[in-house]
């Protein structure tokens, strides 16, 4: 197990980077660890960075660190509506806030196939599943002697749904989601406003939780994000093609970071946030990059920065004006 002073020695002589004799401090605040070794590639382990002086891993924390902050507010309040939207959807379609009422009548995605076969015995799995996950959520929060959840239990009274969505995690919400029969899909659909001839089956919604659920766990939990590794999976290419139409912005593959401001910003635009708001978080994105920029060797920053970015934010605040 190497000393602070010994791994100093170790990034000097193994890494050939060096650093000043009072950057022992800023090494011990980032860790070896938890920061070098997360920031020394893009993606993936074989992707190193060709660090030459410990100034340019802290530009490069810093960067994270700042994005996540910029992200954090936007991704709490995108979960919070998109929760409140499903919330009415159901609500309106099993005319209940009873969760066995709410299972029989909406969380019927099973029923879209033929029984027996291998999509609904999958559907059905996952809506079974979903029951264990909601029954463990609140026995947690019940543990935990979270307030809304205790009340119900204390009282002897059915748990409705909208308390049930408080103790969901954003994961366990997307399970929620695509276990909602087609009309609830449609009706949440409606609400955010996403375009009908790309979403006839509510997929873009879903794709749309799952994409901000991987970013919003990856904040929340101080995971480095710059790279987007924190992808847990592929997205449906509809969701692409849908930001593509809608913000005439080509290329969003979600493979950098600024495809998630293009997402970020378009949900936010549907769900009515104003344009001011909009063009401050964007250009709030912009300054991040351009301190970045001003820190790293042009090469260095050109692998971490796409050279799409500026056309790419350009056509966004075009987007948003005519939005």
């Amino acid at each position: 197990m190497y000393s602070i002073r010994q791994l100093k020695k170790y990034l000097d002589e193994h890494h050939h980077i060096s650093m000043k004799p009072n950057q022992t401090q800023q090494l011990r605040n980032l860790g070896y660890y938890h920061g070098y070794k997360g920031y020394r590639f893009i993606k993936n382990p074989s992707h190193k960075i060709a660090f030459t002086d410990f100034d340019q891993v802290i530009a490069i924390n810093e960067f994270d660190m700042q994005l996540k902050s910029l992200f954090y507010p936007k991704v709490m309040f995108i979960e919070t509506a998109l929760k409140n939207y499903v919330i009415e959807s159901v609500l309106r379609e099993s005319k209940s806030e009873n969760i066995d009422t709410i299972f029989n009548k909406s969380l019927t995605y099973y029923r879209s196939f033929t029984l027996g076969s291998t999509n609904y015995k999958s559907a059905y799995t996952k809506r079974m599943q979903l029951k264990g996950k909601i029954n463990s959520a609140l026995l947690r929060d019940y543990g935990q002697k979270q307030q809304i959840v205790k009340h119900f239990f204390d009282a002897d009274k059915p748990i409705p749904v909208w308390a049930i969505f408080e103790s969901l995690t954003l994961g366990e919400f997307g399970n929620f989601y695509s276990c909602c029969n087609l009309s609830t899909k449609l009706s949440a659909s409606s609400l955010l406003k996403l375009p009908t001839n790309l979403n006839s089956d509510g997929k873009v919604t879903e794709s749309i939780i799952y994409a901000i659920k991987d970013l919003r766990n990856s904040v929340a939990h101080n995971n480095i994000i710059f790279d987007t590794r924190f992808k847990t999976g592929s997205i449906d290419n509809r969701l692409s093609t849908c930001l593509q139409q809608e913000t005439k912005i080509s290329n969003v593959t979600f493979n950098s970071i600024e495809d998630y401001i293009v997402l970020i910003i378009y949900i936010l635009r549907n769900m009515g946030v104003t344009k001011t708001e909009c063009k401050q978080f964007a250009r709030s994105f912009l300054i991040i990059t351009e301190t970045l920029r001003s820190k790293l060797p042009i090469s260095m920053y050109n692998q971490i920065i796409s050279t799409n970015l500026r056309p790419k934010m350009n056509l966004l605040e075009t987007y948003i004006s005519k939005s």
